[in-house]
């Protein structure tokens, strides 16, 4: 029977918590994510858990559906370049040649602008929706993905099983999805849990600088922008989208350390 590890355990409890609270938001929340109910900044009580925001919404319900939104966000984001940055590594290393190379040193291009820069130029001078801010941080987080699996794919080409597939005659398709990535998965899901806190910091920034998530919609991000002004006055109300995404990204590494210890034991004793 498999025993998981207390630390696993806790960080599967507390990311299931968070998806769970992003899955349910609507029926979660006492209030609508815009809704006006009180004062501004008043503190917690029974009927504001949390209190409520420089204009009077509910701070609970503000981070139950700000959580959503981050965690949808981020999610889509991270499937996106782990897909393509996966997909292009892989074929990248199987075909060789100038296809690797142009595609490579493409990719270097595209890294050796800064990432956030990057980001705020385009949703500068695009309208920043949902579906553009998924495209534009899954593409540009596309290029880290890329340069880690076409590392490790570039050691497992060269074994001994792979070299036979392509003596049988076996396609680029197989080689890539049956011969390579199933070796190649360990540091990848590793590498999994810290792209996705990377893209839930990605999107907190881009909607603290007023280009990410825009209202009436909210995110942890969004909520830290809108309250900092209470700092000054011992409001704790940004500190809490801080609180929420530190949370996130201890449980989701606790895991993703876990499955990365799993999957490199079953590995080694084959």
């Amino acid at each position: 029977m498999m025993r998981i590890p207390t630390s696993a355990l806790i960080g599967l409890i507390l990311t299931s918590a968070f998806f769970l609270m992003a899955l349910f938001a609507p029926w979660l929340a006492p209030y609508g994510v815009g809704e006006v109910v009180g004062d501004v900044w008043e503190p917690a009580s029974w009927e504001f858990l949390f209190g409520t925001d420089g204009i009077g919404r509910d701070l609970l319900s503000r981070m139950i559906y700000g959580g959503r939104t981050t965690i949808f966000v981020a999610s889509a984001a991270t499937i996106l370049s782990f897909t393509l940055g996966t997909t292009l590594a892989l074929s990248a290393v199987v075909i060789g040649g100038w296809t690797d190379m142009l595609l490579s040193r493409f990719i270097d291009l595209i890294m050796s602008i800064p990432t956030l820069i990057f980001a705020l130029v385009v949703l500068s001078v695009v309208p920043v929706t949902l579906p553009v801010l998924i495209l534009v941080m899954g593409l540009l987080d596309t290029t880290r993905v890329y340069r880690l699996a076409r590392a490790v794919a570039a050691d497992v080409n060269v074994m001994d099983y792979v070299e036979a597939a392509r003596l049988r005659g076996e396609g680029t398709r197989w080689i890539v999805f049956r011969e390579i990535l199933p070796n190649v998965l360990s540091p990848l899901v590793a590498e999994l849990g810290m792209r996705f806190i990377f893209m839930v910091l990605f999107v907190s920034t881009l909607s603290f600088l007023g280009l990410g998530i825009q209202p009436p919609d909210a995110d942890w991000g969004g909520i830290v922008k809108d309250n900092k002004e209470g700092l000054v006055y011992g409001v704790p109300a940004a500190l809490l989208p801080a609180v929420a995404i530190a949370s996130l990204a201890i449980s989701v590494n606790l895991v993703a350390d876990w499955v990365l210890s799993r999957t490199t034991s079953l590995k080694g004793g084959r």
